[in-house]
């Protein structure tokens, strides 16, 4: 997920918050509230989301699957082992 389409999504999203609650309650501030926890509850999801993205790189790299060590090739260089 990239960040700009993140960014975009979340205040179209906050947004439509805002909007529903302001219809429900018919309060500027009520609104306001819920899109704001809208935007910190969004924020926290991407930050857990970033967060193991990560860490599921770093315990694959980390690990390496030994039936993918048979098919690698020894390093060579001008067609001579290295």
């Amino acid at each position: 997920m990239y960040l700009p389409q993140f960014v975009v999504g979340m205040f179209v999203t906050s947004a439509i918050v805002a909007v529903w609650t302001y219809a429900v309650t018919g309060s500027v501030w009520i609104a306001l509230g819920w899109a704001i926890i809208d935007l910190v509850v969004l924020q926290v999801g991407y930050f857990v989301f970033v967060i193991r993205l990560v860490y599921k790189g770093a315990t694959a790299d980390a690990e390496p699957d030994s039936a993918s060590l048979s098919h690698v090739s020894p390093p060579q260089r001008d067609g001579k082992l290295l």
